[in-house]
């Protein structure tokens, strides 16, 4: 069968640089499902995109989908023609609606009867037949969350539609598509090329748009700016503070990307670098660069859409925008700086946290108070904890943080060293929102860890205790994140918490606010629920996490360990025998009604197997006794495992259930103990 490669592209109007990889990909995704349902084989697929482009290269495209051949049932026989043979309405009816006679029809027998059959050949569809419904299947199903309007007509998208040009190989597909007509026309670049440039073959569009000053892949102008920016960078002996979602950024806006470098004041480097590099980045989607000692330089590389005769001019362009912005960030910091943190609390009497909940100084005092608790209990100073938690929502207040919200807690910790705050209780500023994000950094000191804890602890029992619980993917408050990053502090900072005691004191201090009874049991299962997600990306088997959770334990770094431990102990070759019988001896468990002896009575036993198992559970115990009370999990269960012979043993010649409700008992008593021997550590009946 015939191939060639399809194009399809759609040109607009600037789009959404943070949307456009996503609407790219959909595009692409959207148009290769239907050529792939449409029974249509094809080569390499691509997508592309621009800032004034969507579009999709498909080689090796069929040009028509194969014929194929349909059949048609019809009534079964006995209801297809009467007693005399003569074919019934039924019949005559569904063989006109095939376009045959009934004599012409085949016959379909099965072991359930035999049926009216007429195969059918269906002939394949053409590449041109199919594309415009396909294109505009695909239009539809665009992530566009707010779509517009465009002149006099009703047609809506996410930007205004200039071009539509759908070919196979050199044949311009005739469709319509949001109100345009399929041609060969592209949009060049808006302003190294005029109007547009006509492309004679779909193999050719990424040439014919390179001649028109537009790199089409995304990929490729994506590496292209990386790459000069980092040698921009070196010239500088300096490094580029590149994040993937900013290059994304700069590779959506710019269709023709030239890099430059240039610079601003060295007294703009007084004030913290943080903001500078915000408004750089953010405001204008620069790159900063920092030198070999890691400070930041004045110097920043940026990306231009144009090739320049004068480059010279574009430089001074942009350092003329971001002077007043870095101006900003100056004034503020000198501002900022004439008041006091501890003149700020005041005006946190006029911010909300939750009106429910109260103001953001009633939230600051009690994550004070809590801080307090936590560095007791950690054996850190308390006052210092106090402190810091009583300053943490200051800066909030701070010209610097309302123009750059990112800043938040980092100024803070400026700003408390300029009032002469102690070290630890500035740091401890910028250290309790740690971590912001999956895999940032955690809080450096204990104090600032006491904290980040605290001020977690207070917004999750804040908005589970007046019923305001994440549902589905709605999370305000960001309790998902907050649960997380509790997690997280405790666990890898090996804090030894329990999550039971800081809920307590957390309640404590709302007072009458919180009209949740049950909010300690709520936030501890939602907690428990995120333990699920964490050690997931750790590799941590379901079942592992499972066989820990029905213990319930509330104190992260204690649940850590038992997680450890019941990894290890599953690579054992005792566990999986083991598993099973824990599983077994639960089932037995649930289904007696008695009540069990308070301890196992060795003159009942008679039987040798059971006189054995026993005897080593005993032994066993005296050893087991220090490793549950140190919490040496992993060698508890390593002991435990010695079991497996002696419980194979009982399980294949010992009948629990005795006649003798005594015995029976007894041994039920013998087996509760030891299953409970397992569950110190975790439920491992939950092991698959």
């Amino acid at each position: 069968m015939n191939t060639n490669t399809l194009l399809i592209e759609l040109g607009t109007e600037e789009l959404p640089p943070k949307a456009l990889k996503k609407l790219a990909t959909a595009f692409f995704d959207s148009i290769t499902e239907q050529l792939s349902s449409a029974s249509l084989n094809y080569g390499e697929a691509k997508w592309f995109a621009t800032p004034r482009r969507l579009a999709v290269l498909v080689k090796d495209l069929e040009q028509q989908q194969a014929d194929k051949v349909v059949e048609k049932r019809g009534p079964a026989v006995n209801v297809a023609f009467d007693a005399e043979g003569n074919a019934t309405k039924a019949a005559q009816g569904w063989a006109r609606s095939n376009g045959i006679t009934v004599e012409q029809a085949d016959r379909l027998t099965t072991d359930k009867g035999e049926w009216l059959l007429h195969k059918a050949t269906q002939k394949g569809r053409s590449v041109t037949d199919l594309i415009e419904s396909i294109v505009k299947t695909a239009v539809t199903k665009l992530p566009i969350p707010k779509p517009m309007r465009w002149g006099s007509s009703r047609i809506q998208f996410i930007r205004p539609v200039h071009t539509l040009t759908m070919m196979y190989g050199e044949e311009v597909i005739a469709g319509e598509v949001l109100g345009i007509q399929s041609d060969n026309q592209l949009q060049g670049h808006r302003f190294h090329f005029d109007g547009n440039i006509e492309l004679q073959s779909a193999d050719e569009y990424e040439a014919t748009l390179n001649k028109a000053y537009v790199i089409a892949d995304y990929e490729i102008r994506r590496n292209k700016i990386v790459t000069e920016v980092n040698a921009a960078a070196n010239a500088l002996n300096a490094t580029a503070l590149l994040d993937d979602e900013l290059v994304d950024e700069v590779t959506s806006i710019n269709e023709w990307p030239s890099v430059l470098v240039g610079s601003f004041d060295e007294d703009f480097l007084q004030v913290p670098a943080e903001p500078l590099i915000y408004s750089m980045k953010d405001h204008q989607k620069y790159f900063p660069a920092v030198g070999t000692d890691g400070e930041l330089l004045a110097k920043f590389i940026f990306v231009t859409n144009i090739e320049s005769k004068e480059p010279e001019q574009v430089v001074k362009g942009n350092e003329k925008v971001i002077r007043p912005r870095l101006a900003d960030a100056e004034f503020f910091f000198k501002t900022d700086k004439k008041q006091s943190l501890e003149s700020r609390l005041t005006s946190l009497e006029n911010v909300l946290f939750q009106k429910q909940l109260g103001t953001l100084k009633a939230k600051s005092e009690r994550i004070a108070d809590l801080s307090k608790h936590i560095a007791g209990l950690l054996n850190e100073n308390c006052d210092n904890a106090y402190r810091a938690g009583l300053l943490s929502k200051t800066d909030l207040m701070s010209d610097m943080v309302l123009e750059f919200p990112q800043v938040q807690g980092t100024m803070g910790k400026y700003y408390a060293q300029n009032d002469g705050e102690v070290e630890a209780v500035a740091q401890a500023l910028e250290d309790q929102y740690r971590p912001r994000f999956a895999g940032d950094t955690l809080p450096e000191g204990v104090i600032g860890a006491s904290v980040a804890i605290a001020d977690k602890i207070d917004t999750l029992v804040g908005i589970f205790g007046i019923n305001q619980a994440p549902k589905g993917d709605k999370d305000p408050f960001a309790l998902r994140r907050a649960a997380i990053g509790l997690i997280r502090i405790i666990i890898e900072k090996q804090l030894s918490l329990d999550i039971t005691d800081l809920l307590s004191v957390s309640i404590s201090s709302y007072g009458d606010k919180l009209s949740n009874a049950n909010t300690a049991e709520d936030v501890i299962d939602f907690i428990m629920g995120r333990f699920r997600a964490y050690y997931q990306e750790q590799g941590i088997s379901v079942d592992v996490i499972q066989a820990v959770l029905a213990n319930k334990p509330t104190a992260p770094l204690d649940f850590d360990q038992r997680v450890k431990a019941v990894s290890f102990f599953r690579t054992l070759d005792e566990a999986q025998a083991l598993a099973a019988a824990n599983k077994r001896v639960g089932n037995i468990l649930a289904k007696f009604e008695g009540e069990l002896f308070s301890e196992f009575n060795v003159e009942l036993a008679t039987e040798p197997a059971e006189i054995a198992l026993a005897k080593v559970y005993s032994d066993l115990n005296t050893e087991l006794a220090p490793l549950f009370a140190n919490k040496e999990y992993q060698q508890a269960l390593t002991k435990l495992a010695s079991l497996r012979a002696p419980v194979d043993e009982f399980f294949d010649n010992v009948m629990v259930m005795a006649d003798d409700e005594a015995v029976k008992t007894n041994r039920l008593t013998l087996l509760s103990q030891l299953r409970a021997s397992f569950f110190n550590v975790a439920d491992i009946s939950l092991l698959q």
